[in-house]
């Protein structure tokens, strides 16, 4: 994961509190991404949410993502969003995936 990732990580978890411990990180991907002003980085993440009521948690932390501010080390998250809706898996675990864009400040 690139230091991005890696900051970006740790704020989305620190999002969840005490209860940090029920994300499950499944799946990481960055690629690099620029405009003709902006260097940065395109996300796709998934997170499993396990736990009691998996679902309402899921929604409880991803309320407001898209307002958040998120500063990284040597840049922000300029977007950041749910992708679809949250998915209960055959397991009774909960499927959440966002998309992100970092930017280099």
């Amino acid at each position: 994961m690139t230091s991005a990732a890696t900051a970006m990580l740790r704020l989305l978890l620190q999002r969840a509190g005490d209860e940090r411990h029920r994300i499950f990180l499944s799946n990481w991907s960055s690629v690099d991404w620029q405009s003709l002003t902006f260097t940065g980085e395109r996300h796709r993440i998934s997170f499993v949410i396990g736990g009691d009521a998996p679902a309402e948690f899921a929604q409880l932390w991803t309320a407001g993502i898209s307002e958040a501010d998120f500063d990284l080390p040597g840049g922000f998250v300029a977007d950041i969003a749910l992708v679809g809706t949250i998915r209960l898996r055959d397991d009774g675990a909960a499927l959440v995936e966002l998309e992100a864009l970092t930017l280099v400040d």
